[in-house]
């Protein structure tokens, strides 16, 4: 009999909703493993309700794929979703602990959710499945599996970065939620230097006993450590790219800019993403390089996203505050510096607008890893690619040496990146275009679903299995 893939994850994007056409990273990663059959995707539904108990899950099939929805109480919505995890964790595992708002009210309420899932998918999982737990909103997912009795492989990855011990130990305590990750027998990491960091905290903060090739035992458990950068399906958006810039819509762009060069930068709306300083140096360059007035236009795009959290609306404010500063000290009647647009693209469209773009400007102060980046070089035209300028603290910047790496908080290092990809000789643009792309090729978003389940599986079964993961999960064939 196939083995059966279970993925969890905050949430489902179910074919043909809102929510998938809305999909980002973490869903595109686990389409990768949905390629393989007899999967099920269980999370939250995205639907708060008013009610005191949670409602039985939804289970809805799609020709060899289950979706397993859980709606959620408003109260367990918003202490373990708006609460812990989005002002305790997500600011801590970024570096800005000063952001983190903990309470033991909300810790209570992760835990409780943790709880509620693991007791809903309980009776679902078989002995041969093999689980695959996705992200921050779910470190202690396993340990309540395993009170539960369940001893299937169960891995986890977290998508987005994770600081070193110094850092994770303000976490008010963390040994019952970063510790839970004990439980897990595989974590996967964005980088090495991540990877590196949970295994310290591991050994310095649980004192779990470093076995050696990233494993870890404590109280008779092993959990190894290993990093898998996610990638993206690079051919395929480098198609998508190439039809898109034919579209109408990207046509008009392409016509509003006239003979100006185009830079773009695409984020969520996010005290990560470093936008007011990327808005800054941009401004510093138009200071700093007067020859290059009417000549560029920056497009930021930018969606809203957590707007009912007060540190996201004062961001908001901050960065239109910025750009109206900037556009009222450069424009002309025919120009307009910074186009700053607070709304969504569909991914087709993106592709299309990165290819127009001459110069691709990913500046996180902080990113697990920024798919942003690997899309901009994968829309690229090979014959007239565009500059990559990317941030040395984005896990992309591992393995994307092509790219113009910079210290976002350094605006003359900014600036002076804009203005030598402004300036890039076709010849080496096409260079460092190339090395780039062979890399996202090598390493696309297939490889990294493959070379994980490959890894968990490597937990339990030693030698000769990655040759026959796919056989393993998929009777042979592999779903189309």
């Amino acid at each position: 009999m196939a083995r059966r893939l279970i993925l969890v994850s905050n949430r489902v994007a179910v074919p043909d909703t809102e929510g998938a056409r809305r999909a980002g990273g973490l869903t595109v990663a686990i389409h990768a493993a949905q390629k393989l059959r007899d999967n099920v995707w269980f999370g939250w539904s995205g639907e708060v309700c008013e009610c005191e108990t949670p409602p039985p899950p939804t289970v809805i099939t799609r020709e060899r794929r289950s979706f397993i929805l859980q709606d959620l109480p408003a109260t367990d919505y918003q202490e373990y979703y708006n609460g812990f995890a989005n002002r305790v964790l997500w600011p801590i595992f970024h570096y800005r602990v000063d952001l983190a708002e903990f309470n033991t009210v909300e810790l209570g309420g992760y835990l409780r959710v943790n709880r509620l899932f693991a007791d809903a998918l309980s009776s679902v999982v078989q002995p041969d499945d093999v689980v695959w737990v996705h992200d921050y909103h779910l470190l202690t997912f396993a340990r309540e599996l395993r009170a539960l009795g369940v001893d299937s492989p169960i891995g986890f990855f977290l998508h987005i970065p994770c600081p070193p011990p110094d850092i994770l130990l303000t976490l008010p305590q963390h040994a019952d939620t970063l510790g839970a990750l004990m439980q897990y027998d595989l974590v996967g990491l964005q980088t090495e230097r991540d990877a590196a960091n949970l295994g310290n905290y591991f050994e310095q903060s649980l004192g779990a006993i470093r076995r050696g090739n990233g494993v870890f035992e404590r109280d008779g458990r092993r959990v190894q450590l290993r990093a898998f950068p996610v990638g993206i399906a690079t051919n395929v958006y480098a198609r998508a790219a190439k039809c898109a810039a034919r579209t109408q819509n990207v046509a008009e762009l392409r016509d509003s800019l006239g003979d100006k060069r185009l830079i773009m930068g695409v984020d969520r709306l996010d005290y990560t993403k470093g936008i007011p300083q990327r808005i800054q140096a941009f401004g510093h360059f138009l200071d700093r390089y007067p020859e290059w007035h009417e000549k560029v236009t920056l497009l930021q795009v930018t969606p809203k996203s957590r707007t009912e959290v007060r540190e996201y609306a004062d961001l908001e404010h901050e960065v239109s505050a910025l750009v109206g500063t900037i556009n009222g000290a450069h424009a002309a009647p025919a120009w307009t510096p910074i186009r700053y647009l607070n709304r969504s693209f569909s991914r087709g469209m993106l592709a299309g607008m990165y290819r127009v773009a001459h110069v691709g400007l990913v500046t996180p102060l902080r990113d697990g890893m920024n798919l942003v980046a690997k899309e901009y070089v994968a829309a690229q035209d090979p014959d007239d690619p565009g500059v990559l300028i990317l941030s040395q603290f984005a896990g992309a910047s591992e393995g994307m040496e092509g790219a113009l790496i910079v210290n976002p908080h350094e605006p003359d290092a900014v600036s002076d990146a804009i203005r030598t990809a402004l300036n890039m000789p076709l010849a080496e643009r096409q260079a460092r275009w190339q090395a780039m792309f062979a890399y996202l090729q090598e390493n696309d978003i297939d490889r990294w679903a493959e070379d994980f389940l490959s890894a968990l599986m490597g937990t339990r079964h030693s030698g000769g299995f990655r040759e026959g993961i796919w056989r393993l999960f998929s009777g042979g064939a592999a779903a189309a």
